[in-house]
């Protein structure tokens, strides 16, 4: 089976490796490219990706990060533990010659080490275990979310999003629901 690609910026075209086995599901390209219309075009999204610091969560594949990044982010940091997703994430971060600008960190998103902030936050959980409101929480906790921070967070049709959102941008792509807001300031 061939990997995601990467859509559009300096690496577009580039193929990524995925993790073997089924533990990990690649967001589906037309989602990121959906994410990222949203956040280089939405008049609230202003700056959002360029020149910013970007932080995937639940990494696997590395394929949004490394979209941020070929879109002109500054520093991307993964967040992944899953051994088989590390060796691939590894892989496309020197495939793509990121290792300059992307940081990986391998631990369990739910229990992060301290953290600096970030600008953009990337969460693609696996379906149907509500691990976003639980990221996020540990995530704040542990400094990784700057004031103001842009989230999106990608969740199965059927998993509700967090409580009390102000969300800015919804939009659903066969079994996936992608969802866009602000993290309070």
């Amino acid at each position: 089976m061939s990997g995601p690609r990467i859509i559009a910026g300096a690496w577009r075209g580039r193929t990524l490796a995925v993790p073997e086995g089924a533990l990990t599901r690649p967001t589906a390209g037309r989602v990121r490219q959906a994410l990222f219309d949203i956040l280089l075009h939405a008049p609230w999204a202003e700056d959002a990706v360029v020149g910013r610091a970007v932080l995937d969560a639940f990494a696997g594949s590395g394929a949004l990060g490394l979209e941020a990044l070929s879109r002109g982010a500054a520093s991307a940091t993964f967040i992944e533990r899953d051994r088989a997703a590390l060796a691939a994430l590894r892989r496309n971060l020197v495939a793509c010659r990121a290792e300059d600008r992307g940081r990986i960190v391998a631990v369990d998103a739910l229990a992060p080490p301290r953290g600096t902030p970030h600008d953009l936050i990337l969460l693609d959980p696996p379906y149907g275990r509500d691990l976003v409101p639980q990221a996020l929480q540990a995530l704040a906790g542990a400094g990784w979310l700057a004031p103001g921070a842009l989230i999106a967070a990608e969740f199965g049709k059927a998993d509700p999003p967090p409580a009390d959102l102000s969300v800015l941008a919804e939009r659903a792509h066969g079994p996936a629901r992608l969802v866009i807001w602000r993290h309070p300031a």
